[in-house]
């Protein structure tokens, strides 16, 4: 039987919210945000969530540009570490549903972010982009951010991506030009607002996050970090009993 319009746009609506908590994907973006440009406040321009925009950077820095290219470098293999952490963690939860591995890699992201705030704040007032306790801070956060990125893609859920925001702005744009001028058949136009409905809060909690993570360090110095440890452990308790209703349906 073929399904209407309404139909197929709620089904793109139920599935996103069985499998996730309801809000995650802009509480993650926010929290990126947040966490990015607190490090690259603090740290010299270290990008810890973007981390392929350390290239830009190390290039400029290599033309004689800017300070701290050794932390910018070690970023990459710390942002690795971060996903092959995150995938030998997963892959001891495969036997559990996705809200239990879920809420493991919030764990885990929340132990090393934390981490990152207790290096932060023993180092300060960072002035030296080569110390050791900077190099540690900055490296922690990036390979917190690392399980962070991993995580939408080990545990298969409707997450989007939550860390970089050009395709989701891509997206968007697509989707409000088809909405206003394209051609679109009923049930289309229900699966595109959906999508767009589920596109644009990330990116506006990506901008907010990156705003209050400026203001957090400059007010609070590395103790901002506080404000994405708490909302990692509420997505943590949260995500745990989404997996866990799920599972009973």
């Amino acid at each position: 039987m073929q399904r209407g319009p309404v139909s197929a746009g709620a089904d793109v609506r139920l599935a996103a919210q069985l499998d996730h908590v309801p809000g995650e994907d802009m509480w993650l973006a926010t929290i990126a945000g947040y966490v990015d440009t607190l490090g690259f406040v603090a740290l010299f321009g270290l990008l810890t969530a973007h981390v392929t925009g350390n290239f830009i950077l190390i290039g400029s820095e290599l033309g004689g540009a800017g300070n701290g290219l050794l932390i910018k470098w070690l970023a990459f293999p710390a942002f690795i570490v971060g996903i092959v952490g995150a995938r030998m963690l997963d892959n001891g939860l495969l036997a559990h549903g996705p809200g239990i591995r879920s809420c493991a890699l919030y764990v885990l992201q929340t132990a090393l972010l934390a981490g990152y705030m207790v290096a932060g704040v023993l180092a300060a007032p960072i002035t030296d982009a080569h110390a050791p306790l900077t190099l540690a801070c900055g490296l922690l956060g990036a390979c917190a951010m690392g399980v962070q990125n991993a995580h939408g893609r080990l545990v298969v859920r409707s997450v989007i991506p939550n860390t970089v925001m050009t395709g989701n702005v891509t997206q968007a744009a697509i989707d409000i030009f088809d909405l206003l001028f394209s051609r679109c058949d009923p049930q289309q136009r229900y699966v595109t607002r959906a999508r767009l409905s589920r596109t644009l809060p990330p990116v506006a909690g990506f901008a907010i996050g990156a705003a209050a993570g400026a203001a957090g360090y400059l007010r609070a110095s590395f103790w901002a970090l506080l404000v994405p440890l708490a909302a990692l452990s509420v997505l943590a308790v949260l995500s745990r009993k989404t997996g866990a209703a799920q599972a009973a349906i």
